[in-house]
């Protein structure tokens, strides 16, 4: 394919000893169609390059003032590194291009000027697009803007930040109809989706899928350790000596792991064993800008052996030589996978290396299900969402603070963003008049005023310091938050919407996340530190809990991965356990644990669910295998106990994990069944999504909490005032207020949908749950046993231990799956 580049960048190809790429030039020929382009390309493919190569090529031949090319990305990191490996081939190529980036770290003065007399070529991020969109002159800025580059759009279509995005460029076509969208994303499941997505904001105008040929197979391999692979937990530190000697023996390591903590964890263990003294750092969320900044650039600059990171380099930062990846702990997804895998090397014609490293036998068949999935090419990415209306009721009040806004053309535009493309104009209405007034519950109150009527029948802001506000607050990115855990006595603590805990305050035992209390309801025994304790209730940012005379915690604490099992993964282990021919792709004593599981019980079948019942102990225990990862396990595991305390069984507790549930009671699950007192069938029926979920719902914290994080997004409450921050505490008062006063009032009110909405679809995994049981409905295997099974030890060993860490977590774990063992096996 040949295509009329400028000589200048042609002889800098030539020079290099380079030729474009065929996608390359397809993304360039989209261009010059007047059309727009989503390129699909594996890491190493040359994305960037394609997405600016129109964009250099048309300012190479035609110089011009003003804003051209609006480059957005997820990553401010991503910004800042895409304008520093563009800016060499514009020097080298002698090209009179401006380039600037802007985010939150930019010095206010080059803002302000940004604004007036933008670049050629501005590199920013979502939410600073949403901010220059509300100030008067956005359509001065963006007039001249001819192309949008979107960068790693699969990162951001799945979430509210891509919620946030769809409508800027909703927006953005509509203040300069000339523009045309690249974008930029790595394999997905659904492209044409994608396609569909950054085709929406520009009608008529056509969209070219393109897709990139694959590079090499990429080289991958399952860590074969001398220690044996723990039963359960999430801890990879046995195999800290192999992971050293790969790091030795390479160049640059990459060390992905699912959670800061095991970050960390993993960090301290290796750098204890550094005896050659190699230059490893680690790289998170939670560390500080200038740290996190130092390590990109040794990363750069090739000063670093290793790098023990969480998701915050997955995305597409040119790291250097990198020439191994090590993902810890299994991969939870298979597209999630292949782009971390894609950091080695970053080039297309060469092998990308990996090594998985287990952290529990379990975790074992997930790795050799992803091994598969690498050889079929397969794709498990989620799909773009819809739109929900949080982010909708800051984009309204974003668009009034730069003009006064006209309802019907603004409804017009909004349906022009994918995610909003079935918007309603009844739902659109009661948005606005939230926007507006509050909505019917708290018009009375002025302060949630923040929209006046014009003459003209156009709604403008209330006042400047609204528009002040909303910039302030401008964003769809809300920080989980830590609670404290405050010991008082059994019984002391009563609360109302406003009073507070009524009782002895007692000492404060330590901090734990947030989301962990937003499931419990009153009574609920977990462990915290070295003992067992019972959730009083939750007032403002603190935990009550009492000390409790059980020994035993109804849900443990879980320190588990960030993601949850892909639904292909899930797939993937349930097919390895029902083909015993391929366990000798499994380590000897993985094989032998299944061979044993076969012998004593049953294997999970791959269409259904098996339930075990046992029993163990003083207790009862029933176990079930859905493979569905450990938030749908934790809903799961919350109604099931609901519905056995309704039937007597009288529930003990329970634990998930990604793969299993165990259930522990007094009744003994096996004689009810056998009695047919208990089914199965019944138990598991999906009308537990009905009114059992409400009520747990109306009980638990987590309607709450999801419903102050739709607050923030929607501009109801303001975490940030000029020249001061709001503290969690008050923000969590404020809108506990509120949410009492729209449940009691207006339980239909938008933010209530919204709520319902992100805690469906977030924390509890309905829709998961539901196809589950969807699935298992008429296929449930039951076995009753004498004993515990070899395949229920995983789970029961993360029942009741003591957050110990390091060596003697690991011993104890050891300790107990070993007698948890001998049991199934009749030798204890």
């Amino acid at each position: 394919m040949r295509l009329p580049l400028d000589a200048r960048i042609e002889s800098w190809f030539a020079a290099k000893g380079w030729a474009p790429r065929r996608h390359q030039l397809e993304v360039l020929a989209a261009a010059e169609a007047d059309a727009s382009a989503m390129l699909i390309a594996p890491t190493g493919a040359g994305k960037t390059l394609a997405g600016f190569l129109p964009t250099l090529n048309a300012l190479a031949i035609e110089p011009g003032q003003g804003l051209h090319t609006l480059y957005l990305s997820p990553l401010k990191a991503l910004a800042v590194d895409v304008a520093r490996n563009l800016l060499t081939p514009i020097a080298e190529i002698g090209l009179p291009i401006t380039v600037e980036t802007r985010t939150g770290d930019t010095p206010a003065a080059r803002r302000q000027r940004q604004r007036r007399a933008p670049p050629n070529i501005l590199l920013t991020t979502p939410e600073q697009l949403a901010l220059l969109l509300s100030h008067a002159d956005a359509a001065a800025m963006f007039g001249t803007l001819r192309r949008i580059v979107l960068d790693e759009l699969h990162a951001l279509a799945t979430n509210k930040r891509g919620e946030l995005l769809a409508l800027g460029l909703a927006r953005l076509a509509t203040l300069a109809p000339q523009v045309r969208i690249t974008a930029l994303s790595a394999t997905v499941r659904r492209p044409d989706l994608l396609r569909d997505w950054i085709a929406a904001p520009l009608p008529g105008i056509e969209a070219r899928l393109l897709v990139a040929e694959g590079g090499a197979r990429p080289d991958i391999a399952i860590l074969e350790s001398e220690d044996r692979v723990p039963w359960a937990g999430h801890s990879t530190l046995y195999a800290v000596p192999e992971l050293y000697d790969a790091i030795r023996r390479h160049h640059t390591t990459l060390l992905f792991v699912n959670t800061r903590s095991q970050a960390e964890l993993l960090f301290q263990h290796l750098w204890a064993g550094n005896e050659d003294g190699l230059a490893i750092a680690l790289h998170h969320g939670s560390l500080s800008v200038e740290q996190r900044r130092k390590v990109e650039s040794a990363m750069v600059a090739g000063t670093l052996r290793a790098v023990v990171c969480t998701s915050t380099l997955d995305l597409g930062v040119d790291w250097g030589d990198v020439d191994l990846v090590v993902q810890v702990g299994a991969p939870k997804g298979a597209s999630r996978m292949l782009q971390r895998i894609g950091r080695a090397n970053h080039r297309l014609d060469e092998p990308s290396k990996a090594l998985f490293v287990p952290s529990n036998r379990f975790e074992v068949l997930e790795c050799e299900a992803a091994l598969e999935a690498v050889e079929r090419g397969a794709q498990d990415s989620e799909d773009p969402v819809a739109g929900g209306l949080d982010v909708l009721a800051q984009h309204v009040l974003g668009s009034a603070c730069a003009a006064p806004i006209e309802p019907l053309a603004l409804f017009d535009e909004i349906r022009r963003a994918w995610p909003y493309r079935d918007l309603e104009w009844e739902q659109f209405e009661r948005v606005l008049d939230f926007v507006a007034t509050g909505g019917y519950a708290l018009r009375a109150y002025e302060r949630y005023a923040k929209l006046r009527k014009t003459p003209e029948g156009r709604w403008r802001v209330a006042n400047a310091q609204v528009a002040q506000q909303y910039r302030l607050n401008v964003g769809t990115i809300v920080e989980e938050p830590m609670v404290k855990v405050r010991l008082v006595r059994g019984g002391g603590y009563r609360r109302g919407a406003t009073t507070g805990p009524i009782g002895r305050h007692g000492r404060v035992l330590g901090e734990m996340e947030e989301y962990f209390f937003t499931t419990l309801t009153h009574g609920d025994t977990f462990l915290f530190g070295a003992e067992v304790v019972a959730y009083e209730g939750m007032f403002e940012n603190e935990a009550y809990v009492s000390r409790t005379v059980s020994s035993e915690p109804k849900i443990p604490s879980y320190m588990g991965g960030k993601f949850p099992l892909s639904t292909y993964l899930a797939d993937g282990v349930r097919r390895l356990l029902s083909r015993p021919e391929d366990w000798h792709l499994l380590p000897d004593q993985v094989g032998d644990w299944l061979r044993l599981q076969r012998d004593i019980s049953l294997l999970p079948p791959p269409d259904g669910m098996l339930v075990e019942t046992f029993p163990h102990g003083a207790h009862n225990y029933m176990v079930c295998y859905p493979f569905e990862g450990r938030l749908a396990h934790q809903t799961l595991g919350m109604l099931l106990t609901r519905r056995l305390e309704r039937a007597r069984v009288r529930p003990l507790g329970f634990v998930a994990s990604d793969y299993a549930l165990a259930i522990w009671a007094l009744g003994d699950f096996s004689a009810l069944i056998r009695s047919g007192r208990l089914s199965l069938d019944a138990l598991f029926d999906e009308d537990m999504l009905g009114d059992d979920l409400e009520a747990w719902l109306d009980e638990s914290a987590l309607m709450r909490r999801t419903f102050r994080n739709c607050a923030i997004i929607s501009g109801l409450i303001e975490r940030r005032h000029p020249g001061k921050e709001k503290t969690g505490r008050q923000i969590t008062v404020s809108s506990d207020v509120i949410y009492d006063v729209l449940y009691q009032h207006e339980p239909d009110h938008i933010l209530i949908q919204a709520t319902r909405r992100d805690a469906a679809r977030g924390l509890l995994d309905i829709e998961r749950l539901g196809q589950c049981l969807r699935r298992i409905k008429r296929h449930i295997v039951h076995k009753p046993l004498d004993r515990i099974s070899p395949l229920a030890v995983p789970v029961l060993v993360d029942i009741g231990k003591v957050p110990v860490h390091g060596e003697a977590r690991e011993s104890a774990m050891a300790d107990a799956a070993a007698e948890l063992l001998a049991e199934a096996m009749g030798t204890n």
